[in-house]
C-alpha cells in the first residue's frame, strides 16, 4: 500500500512538472508574440510618421517655388492652410498613439512637430501678415490721425509663437459672454477657441481636435476630444477637459482639470495647477467611452514641463490641493443651438 501510495506521489510530481513546463513554454510564446506585435505596431507607426513628416517638409520648399510662381494671396493662403491641415493630422496619429510609444520616440517626435510648426509659423508670418486683435470696437467718431491705432488687450500675455489662424468651425472675438456649442447637433472635426475675454464657453459631445489661443479670464468647460487639444497664450482661465493628448504653451495664472491618456506637456508657463476631470453632463460616459477615455489614467498629475529639465520638480506647476478644487460641474440643458 505504500508502495502504491509512493508511485502516485512520483507520477502526479512528473505530472506537475509536465504542466509547469507547457505553462512556461505557452507564456513564453506569449510575451514573444506580444513584443513581436508591439514591434510591428511602432515600426508600421514610424513609417506613417516618416512619410507623413516627409511630405510636410516638401511642401514647406514648394512655398517659394508657389511664391515665385504666383503673387495671388488665396493661392498662397491656401497652400499654408493645406499644410497646417497636414501638421494637425500628424499630430493626431501621435496623440491617438502616444501611450504605446516609448517616451523618448514620443518626444522626438513632439519636437519634430515643433520645427515643422515653427517652419510654418516663419512662413505665414512672412507671406501673411497678422493684423492684431482688439476685445474692444474702435469708436464711432473718427479717430486724430496721430492716435490712428490697433488697440490691445493691456493683460496680453507675451506669446512668442502664435497658433495659424484656423479655418475650422468656432467661436471667436467674444466678450463677457456664455458661449455654447454642441457636437452632437453640430459634428466639427476641428474646433477653435480664439481671442475671448471674461467667456464661459460650455462644450459637449466628442471632436476630433481642440485649438484654444489667447484667452483671458475664461472658464471653458469640454467634453472628451478624440485626438489632441493645443492651447496657447492663455491667463488666469480655468480648463475642464478631456483628451488624448494636451500641449499648453504661454499660460499664466490657469488651472486645468484634466483626463487625458499620455502625460500633459507644458512649456513656457507659470502658475498652472492641475486637478482630475469633474465635467459631467446627461450622455457624458458615452462621450468618454466613445473617445477611448472611459478610464481614469491618472496621467492629469504626471505633467512633462518641457523647459525645465532639471530632476527636481518644476516650479512652474502644481498639483490643486483638494480644497481649492472647484468640485463637480453641471451642464444642463444644453441643446442644440449655439
Amino acid at each position: 500500500m505504500e508502495e502504491e501510495t509512493a508511485a502516485d506521489f512520483t507520477i502526479q510530481k512528473k505530472h506537475q512538472a509536465m504542466l509547469d513546463r507547457l505553462s512556461n513554454r505557452h507564456q513564453n510564446r506569449t510575451t514573444k508574440s506580444t513584443a513581436a506585435t508591439s514591434a510591428t505596431t511602432t515600426a508600421s507607426l514610424l513609417s506613417k510618421f516618416t512619410e507623413s513628416k516627409n511630405s510636410i517638409e516638401s511642401q514647406l520648399s514648394d512655398t517659394s517655388n508657389l511664391t515665385a510662381a504666383t503673387t495671388d494671396p488665396s493661392l498662397i493662403k491656401s497652400h499654408l492652410l493645406n499644410i497646417s491641415s497636414s501638421i494637425s493630422s500628424l499630430e493626431q496619429l501621435i496623440a491617438e498613439n502616444s501611450y504605446i510609444l516609448p517616451s523618448y520616440e514620443l518626444r522626438f517626435w513632439l519636437k519634430t512637430v515643433s520645427d515643422l510648426k515653427q517652419s510654418l509659423e516663419n512662413l505665414n508670418s512672412n507671406l501673411i501678415p497678422k493684423k492684431k486683435f482688439s476685445f474692444k470696437n474702435k469708436p464711432a467718431s473718427s479717430p486724430k490721425p496721430e492716435t490712428n491705432r490697433t488697440e490691445i488687450p493691456k493683460t496680453e500675455t507675451p506669446n512668442q509663437n502664435p497658433l495659424i489662424i484656423r479655418d475650422s468651425p468656432g467661436i471667436r472675438g467674444k466678450e463677457n459672454e456664455i458661449l455654447t456649442h454642441n457636437f452632437n447637433c453640430s459634428p466639427a472635426g476641428e474646433f477653435t477657441l480664439q481671442n475671448l475675454d471674461s467667456c464661459e464657453v460650455r462644450l459637449i459631445g466628442c471632436v476630433n481636435a481642440i485649438f484654444i489661443n489667447n484667452l483671458r479670464n475664461c472658464k471653458v468647460y469640454g467634453g472628451p476630444v478624440v485626438g489632441s487639444i493645443l492651447i496657447e497664450g492663455v491667463e488666469d482661465c480655468v480648463f475642464v477637459l478631456a483628451s488624448h493628448q494636451i500641449r499648453i504653451h504661454y499660460a499664466k495664472g490657469s488651472d486645468f482639470y484634466l483626463r487625458v491618456r499620455s502625460r500633459p506637456i507644458i512649456e513656457d508657463c507659470g502658475g498652472v495647477r492641475f486637478g482630475p476631470y469633474c465635467l459631467r453632463y446627461e450622455g457624458v460616459e458615452d462621450d468618454l467611452k466613445r473617445a477611448g477615455l472611459e478610464e481614469e489614467s491618472g496621467n492629469w498629475s504626471n505633467v512633462d514641463d518641457f523647459k525645465w529639465l532639471r530632476a527636481a520638480q518644476s516650479p512652474n506647476w502644481c498639483v490643486l490641493e483638494e480644497n481649492e478644487r472647484i468640485g463637480v460641474v453641471e451642464l444642463k440643458e444644453l441643446g442644440c443651438g449655439n
